[in-house]
């Protein structure tokens, strides 16, 4: 008797957890239905887009720029970042302005200069959006201790530092302006589950982006600034491995980074902590069904055999770029490497 009654309990308790959620997804699927808002309108002629030259990063700048705003491109590469420009250009007779910025370099002396011909190149301009992309997730699928303390350092300066200082070097000229919108990128490992084994720093500095985001939103909605943070599940990028991408189970729920952007500029503007594509709202509310403990078991023996199998091929890498470029090794730590606005371990999941 004792049994069935607690085997009741249980099962009552479930059933009101998965109605909650399919409430709140059903809520949110309803959202999907409004109309963007017409961002040169509403914001400002022109957007700041970091880091803006491959994967996500390149299809959101395109995808801003279809949508009738003029760039200013942020980045490290010179040569990426005049071709994404010259594309831009031709292909929507865009104006665009290009800043080379490394921001692995950010809060030292190194990034002065780079800083000040930021903004030079914002000064004066009708800057209605600015768009956080720029993200490292390397070093990845390792221990915190295996890897040298500024590795993890730059790690922090690019995803959390950089995002900080532009920001605030943005924001001024959208007060004054009375409008404006700042999109932070974050992560489904930082947002929505509950750990990322063996990713721990990428993940705290995605839950600062996320709780940043959250802060200025409510401090600047008197000034009609709207501060979001967009949360991306799987994404077809080369950040992505082989492995995940062609698994049975994730493979129909992989987005190409143009159906990624096209969903991420109709929902600026729209709430405060989003998931702005259908397929990642889905697997959202699925991944909510699990209790954490479940998840956190899953996520560490995944995260563990990505490792084993990046421990296997990383002395093949090296090898071949040792052999390609007449070089010898400098460094033997698992997941060592200098990140770059491009960068990210070839294991990472989660944009």
């Amino acid at each position: 008797m004792a049994a069935s009654v607690w085997f009741f309990w249980m099962a009552s308790l479930g059933a009101i957890q998965v109605f909650a959620l399919s409430i709140r997804l059903l809520t949110n699927l309803v959202l999907f239905l409004r109309r963007p808002k017409d961002l040169c309108r509403t914001y400002g002629a022109w957007a700041v887009v970091t880091g803006p030259t491959s994967g996500i990063r390149r299809a959101m700048s395109l995808e801003m720029a279809r949508s009738g705003l003029n760039l200013v491109l942020v980045g490290r590469d010179p040569a990426r970042l005049r071709d994404i420009s010259e594309m831009i250009s031709r292909t929507y007779a865009m104006q665009t302005k290009t800043v080379l910025f490394d921001f692995s370099l950010v809060s030292t002396v190194q990034s002065e200069e780079a800083m000040s011909r930021f903004r030079e190149a914002v000064a004066g301009l009708d800057v209605g959006v600015l768009v956080n992309n720029a993200g490292v997730a390397k070093p990845g699928v390792v221990y915190l201790h295996e890897v040298d303390v500024e590795a993890w350092v730059r790690m922090i300066r690019v995803n959390v530092l950089a995002l900080t200082e532009v920001t605030a070097e943005v924001l001024p000229g959208m007060v004054r302006r009375g409008r404006g919108a700042v999109l932070n990128i974050g992560s489904v490992s930082g947002s929505v589950l509950p750990s990322h084994p063996l990713y721990s720093v990428y993940v705290a500095t995605k839950r600062y982006v996320a709780e940043l985001s959250r802060s200025l939103s409510v401090e600047y909605e008197s000034a009609c600034i709207d501060v979001q943070c967009q949360i991306p599940f799987v994404v077809e990028t080369n950040m992505v491995s082989s492995a995940v991408k062609n698994s049975f189970f994730v493979r129909p729920w992989v987005l190409s980074p143009d159906a990624y952007a096209r969903a991420a500029v109709r929902w600026i503007g729209h709430g405060t902590l989003c998931i702005p594509n259908f397929a990642h709202r889905l697997q959202w509310w699925f991944t909510c069904l699990f209790p954490d403990s479940f998840k956190d078991m899953n996520l560490l023996k995944r995260n563990l055999q990505h490792r084993a199998i990046f421990r296997r091929i990383k002395p093949l890498r090296e090898t071949r770029a040792n052999s390609r470029d007449g070089c010898v090794p400098t460094s033997d730590k698992i997941g060592a490497g200098v990140p770059s606005d491009q960068g990210g371990s070839e294991f990472r999941v989660h944009s």
